[in-house]
């Protein structure tokens, strides 16, 4: 998927022993502390990905930008993982996580819009989601943010245990209209 910003965005399964020292570097960095991994080293990131990629109803992606790793996102089934028992899931529905590292650190205008809208459109694309579910953690306003101009409603606040600890988060909904109707999916279109 590439736009007129000269950005081609892909996705491809990660490998976890390959992608363990990138995406440690990038759980570490203070932009990712929603995460709350900023202290796990690679053996334990390693470790965490093959617990993600060995999960029936979880993928682990490592994005890629003009051939150049800037990104990891995870697709899950919020039916059976994360959001069993706190949102009632309907078929097509698939979770989603992104973290977004320009190359070099740099950031770059429009890089995390044009990731975003490239992971979206993977995942109504690519997986066939019917409906993106998100639950961020509710003080994490950046991502919010961008969640609501990408196209999703925000539901409601919801309890999610994540690795042993629970968070409060907004669970928010989005579907393939409301993400063609956003103002991310339009400033995409128009960059085209």
């Amino acid at each position: 998927m590439s736009d007129a910003s000269g950005l081609a965005v892909a996705l491809a399964p990660a490998d976890p022993q390959r992608d363990a020292p990138l995406l440690q570097h990038w759980l570490a960095d203070p932009h990712s502390a929603f995460w709350g991994m900023a202290d796990h080293d690679e053996d334990a990131v390693a470790a965490y990905l093959v617990g993600i990629t060995g999960h029936p109803a979880q993928d682990a992606w490592l994005g890629l930008v003009n051939g150049i790793p800037a990104f990891y996102a995870e697709t899950y089934d919020p039916a059976r993982v994360l959001l069993s028992g706190v949102h009632q899931a309907l078929p097509g529905d698939l979770g989603m996580h992104v973290l977004i590292s320009p190359p070099g650190g740099e950031p770059r205008h429009g890089f995390t819009d044009a990731v975003f809208a490239g992971v979206m459109a993977w995942c109504f694309d690519g997986l066939g989601a019917h409906r993106v579910v998100v639950e961020p953690d509710v003080r994490n306003d950046l991502i919010r943010r961008k969640n609501v101009r990408a196209g999703f409603t925000e539901l409601r606040e919801v309890a999610v245990e994540d690795g042993g600890h629970v968070k409060t988060a907004m669970l928010s909904v989005c579907t393939r209209a409301a993400f063609a109707a956003s103002d991310i999916a339009r400033e995409r279109e128009a960059r085209a």
